[in-house]
């Protein structure tokens, strides 16, 4: 018996604060998959067959017997059902029967054993039956929680009470139970009466409602349950695959007394919400016209933001990032980053100057970064709020980005020194497509930022749009469910039930490492803006909230009755905050310029001068030492780790690579591995992300190779150059466009000295990603004076893989740049092509040669300041046999050339020329073999425009006047609606004073950008190569 019992004991559950214990510990293994709860009463000398061996025996046939009653003799049938009934010691057993007359009592004896077993079955029927309703109130407590401040809504947009759970927010008023015990009685859900209210129950180990307690009535469990469920907090968890996980927030959450607060919390909770409620209260007195989209009805956000940092900083946090929308953002600016009052209050004036370049932008959309020491903690924190356009979550994807990279800088691997802290509206938080994006970047490796706390200002309203009209989800929040990140919803009118949440969040993301969503179920005082009238389309909604009594009051009448703070004391903080407030407004008044230098998210300590200005005007050559391209070559084309086998097309690829690097050559490939590799040897971070990277769309990069005969082990020769190199990061990411440029712009914001790049699968797909491009990478530094040096690589090319494989929209990016068209620039000017490039606010390039692509590359580093850069990068190209460099246009001296000119026979007699064909790109290829068959290279030149913009004014200037005799005519492979040819025109009427016509070659105006039949492609180039080359094709148009 002694294994019988000993096995009953590994199978018998854990109390729950030993539950509790073993998660420090290692999981033990895996144990039969019947885990039955049996509790033997009966000492061993009581059964004396239990000796020796015979345990053994006897523990087989249990657990036979567990599997099926009828597969083991009834003798042991019947010593199994009594020994769990509970049989006083030695009567558990019944020896076999024998036709004597003694053996018929002993029958009986064990007949009426037998017979009390629906008795037991009853007991255990019901024990089932509480754990199905302690479960059903973890799984759907919340759909009852009293969550709505106004106490109209249900935040789960239902208002009916789930059938498993048997009080309602009633608080067990006992008409009301007694009414919900006789539905799911008689519907038989659980089989419980009101008579069992008063019975004890056993508690199982996944709940902590017992506290030390093992057992309670029911009455009570229900009460225990109500509390943690179903109250101002709702939690959301049970869908979480992890049992640590959910044990965990059990505990927080279900042990009895466990959210309570000293006195000194409460009295800070209550200073904070005082500066929340005083400031939106100080700016409407004193702009009570003016759009500032205040957070009257969630003034709760800022301690519970505060309270995140506080949690966050005793546990190790030194950085917290954070990104958020505009309603709220200069009461977080001012009372949690700390701003000074009057950088804010300043911006009001509308006679304020703007003193730095470009537009500037809304004062609800500045960004801040802020060093200071954490009052609670006593440690320094640095925050940093990220500039956000009114495009709503687009910048979640930006601040998990710059987490990243700040991580990243740091070393810290596990996300303990770095955290992001991410603010959602609710309508926003369910209707935006970027939320979804960036909740599955979460958990990527390279792209992890290990939990971010998101919180959500659930006005339960979108501007004028009904929540039952926004969502078809029960709460706003159920995207985050994808993640298994658990959601704490909380009635946001409970301030200390919002600390609380706040803190379990803090702790979540400190102990796990996951995403956190915190719901703050609240109201939104006013309008959209406050110039904005919500009674016209929520009527009752805001005849509610007119008589709607402040949180800041509601707590404060609290505390007063509580005894923690008396009148007075409330009183002088308001007058305290008051007073700061009105001393800082009349500080402002002496601002006369605006600086929004100073609102500046993301400072470059030491790579400006101190007034933000640029260390030089020069960019050193591009060029490498003979013996470092030589060195990365060789790397490129082998493979630096033994016994490693790669795939016998690789090996032919490494090969290729070899004799390229023999012959002193580079393809577009190995250009673009030599520019990565020199890079890291001058200690350049190089980061290379988007959709199949590490081997290319195209089959030709090979950055990641994997082994044949071992699953999952790869080689990244690229980190095998150098002793000391900076680190090479290639992934793959996840099949997203938004979400992945957004976070490689937000790591190519933490710092200038790295080379991050997005690559488009095909440069098609970079408009999946537009509002990244139109809102922050276009605009940025002239919205936020913000540099940033991100690379964006778009695959394009008219190649009959039609019209989703072929543009990459060239035009859209031209458009958007910022130079004058009908305005020629001084060119006399010293240094101009980097004047020009400073001036701009992006550089677009479409090389032609794998050189220009490495020295346009390292250009991008070695400039004084950043830009971000656009690259139309070919695709046949890749392998095209004339599409080569020698390396001695990549040794020292050399630079990107901005203009490729004619450097054939026309060159030699520019006066013969008739015609001068500007172009960009491969078209040039299919120019030079047309030229070539048509043995026209005296009377054609082709010029090449590898930088479009900004455009190389002076350089073309030189190529015209070259060519006196010439007329002039841009190509093109794209349509005449697209490609360069709108913005290449104007310029170069510019740049010749408009003393000729610039004719066009190419394809016709259309509505796609390519078409889907291979012929007519063909048909198409064709066309307009005759066009290029007809030398009488532009005469009837004279």
């Amino acid at each position: 018996m002694f294994h019988l019992r000993t096995c009953a004991a590994k199978l018998r559950p854990l109390t729950a604060s030993q539950t509790v214990k073993t998660f420090s510990q290692n999981k033990p293994a895996a144990i039969r998959t019947f885990q039955q709860i049996r509790c033997y009463s009966a000492p061993v000398a009581a059964e004396p067959f239990l000796s020796g061996t015979s345990s053994n025996y006897v523990e087989e046939m249990y657990c036979a017997w567990l599997e099926n009653p009828k597969s083991v003799h009834k003798s042991w049938d019947i010593f199994f059902r009594n020994t769990n009934a509970g049989a006083p010691p030695g009567t558990a057993y019944q020896s076999p029967l024998s036709l004597s007359r003694s053996s018929l009592a002993t029958m009986a004896h064990a007949q009426s054993l037998v017979e009390a077993q629906p008795n037991v079955d009853k007991l255990v029927e019901d024990h089932l039956a509480v754990q199905s309703l302690i479960r059903a109130y973890q799984i759907r407590g919340h759909h009852v929680a009293q969550l709505d401040p106004l106490g109209i809504l249900d935040a789960d947009l239902d208002s009916s009470v789930p059938a498993d759970i048997i009080s309602s927010t009633d608080k067990l008023d006992l008409a009301v139970f007694k009414e919900r015990l006789r539905m799911l009685t008689v519907g038989g859900f659980y089989g419980l009466h009101e008579s069992d209210l008063d019975k004890v129950f056993h508690l199982p180990t996944t709940t902590f409602i017992g506290g030390q307690e093992p057992a309670l009535p029911l009455r009570e469990i229900i009460r225990r349950l109500e509390m943690a469920y179903c109250q101002h907090i709702g939690v959301e968890f049970m869908f979480i695959n992890d049992l640590e996980q959910c044990q965990w927030i059990r505990q927080k959450f279900e042990t009895p007394g466990i959210m309570q607060f000293t006195n000194e919390e409460k009295r800070t909770l209550l200073a904070r919400l005082v500066r929340s409620t005083r400031f939106e209260e100080f700016l409407q007195r004193k702009w009570s016209s003016e759009k500032r989209f205040g957070l009257e009805g969630c003034e709760v956000l800022i301690p519970a933001l505060k309270t995140i940092i506080d949690m966050s900083s005793a546990n190790g946090v030194d950085y917290v990032i954070m990104g958020m929308p505009h309603r709220g953002r200069l009461n977080v600016l001012a009372n949690v980053i700390r701003k000074e009052l009057e950088q804010i209050f300043c911006q009001f004036d509308s006679k304020l100057e703007a003193a730095d370049e470009g537009s500037g932008d809304m004062k609800y959309h500045l960004g801040m970064y802020h060093r200071r020491i954490n009052r609670v903690t006593d440690r320094n924190i640095t925050l940093s709020l990220v500039a956000n356009p009114s495009h709503l979550e687009a910048a979640d994807p930006v601040v998990m980005g710059k987490t990243k990279a700040e991580q990243f800088y740091c070393g810290d691997t596990e996300g303990k020194k770095v955290m992001s802290i991410l603010l959602h509206g609710d309508a926003a938080f369910a209707g935006q497509g970027i939320v979804y994006e960036t909740f599955h970047l979460s958990d990527l490796p390279s792209y992890t930022t290990h939990g971010t706390v998101h919180v959500v200002v659930n006005n339960q309203i979108g501007f004028t749009t009904d929540p039952r009209m926004a969502r078809s989800s029960p709460y706003p929040t159920d995207v985050a469910r994808v993640v298994n990140a658990p959601i704490f919803h909380v009635n946001s009118d409970d301030p200390e039930a919002v600390m609380y949440v706040c803190k379990v969040a803090a702790e979540w993301r400190n102990t796990f490492h996951k995403d956190v969503v915190v719901d703050l179920v609240c109201y939104r005082r006013n309008g959209h803006n406050e110039m904005d009238e919500p009674m016209f389309t929520q009527p009752l909604m805001y005849k509610q909230i007119r008589k709607q009594k402040p949180v800041l009051q509601k707590y404060a009448e609290l505390l007063v009755s509580q005894g923690v703070v008396n009148q007075p004391e409330y009183e002088e903080e308001i007058s305290k905050y008051d007073k700061i407030c009105e001393e800082a407004f009349t500080r402002s008044k002496d601002e006369k310029i605006l600086h929004i230098k100073h609102w500046l998210d993301s400072p470059w300590p030491g790579f400006f001068t101190l007034d933000g200005q640029p260390r030089s005007m020069t960019c050193p050559s591009t060029g490498l030492e003979e013996d470092i391209l030589t060195h990365i070559g060789n790397v490129a084309s082998s493979v630096p780790v033994e016994n490693f086998t790669i795939h016998g097309g690789l090996s032919r690829i490494l090969k290729t690579r070899r004799e390229l690097v023999t012959n002193r050559t580079v393809d577009w490939a190995l250009a673009e591995y030599m520019a990565f590799g020199s890079l890291l040897k001058e200690g350049i971070h190089v980061r290379l992300s988007g959709q199949d990277v590490e081997r290319g769309t195209f089959s030709h990069r090979h950055h990641v190779l994997h082994d044949q005969n071992v699953d999952k082990r790869t080689c990244i020769p690229m980190n095998h150059l150098w002793p000391n190199q900076a680190p090479y990061t290639v992934c793959n990411s996840s099949l997203s466009e938004y979400g992945v440029l957004g976070f490689e712009l937000g790591f190519a914001m933490a710092s200038p000295n790295a080379l991050v790049l997005w690559e488009a699968q095909f440069g098609d797909f970079n408009n999946m990603a537009q509002c990244i491009i139109d809102q922050f990478i276009c605009p940025g530094q002239a919205k936020w004076v913000r540099q940033n040096g991100i690379v964006l690589l778009l695959p394009h090319g008219m190649e009959g893989m039609g019209p989703e494989h072929s543009s990459a929209r060239p035009e859209r990016f031209l458009q958007m740049c910022n130079d004058d068209p009908d305005v020629l620039p001084n060119l006399q000017e010293e240094n101009f092509d980097i004047s020009q490039l400073y001036d701009c606010n992006w550089i677009v390039v479409n090389c032609s040669t794998p050189g220009n692509f490495f020295h346009v590359l390292r250009r991008q580093i070695l400039l004084p300041f950043r830009k971000p850069l656009i690259v139309f990068t070919p695709k046949s190209l890749l392998r095209h046999p004339e599409a080569r460099t020698s390396f001695d246009e990549m040794l020292p001296g050399t630079h990107f050339q901005r203009v490729i000119p004619e450097d054939g026979p026309a060159a030699q007699n520019p006066d013969k020329v008739k015609r001068l064909l500007f172009c960009t790109g491969k078209v040039y290829y299919d120019l030079t073999r047309e030229r070539k068959a048509r043995d026209m290279a005296e009377e054609v030149a082709i010029t090449r425009i590898e930088q479009l913009s900004p455009f190389p004014f002076d350089l073309l200037l030189k190529e015209a006047q070259k060519y006196p005799n010439a007329e002039l005519a841009w190509c093109q492979e794209e349509h005449k609606n697209q490609g360069y040819y709108d913005y290449v025109k104007p310029r170069l009427r510019t740049t010749i004073d408009r003393a000729k016509p610039v004719w066009y070659a190419g394809r016709d105006p259309a509505a796609a950008p390519a078409t889907g039949n291979k012929k007519t492609h063909l048909t198409e180039l064709q066309r307009f190569l005759d066009t290029a080359f007809d030398l009488d094709a532009f005469k009837k148009f004279s």
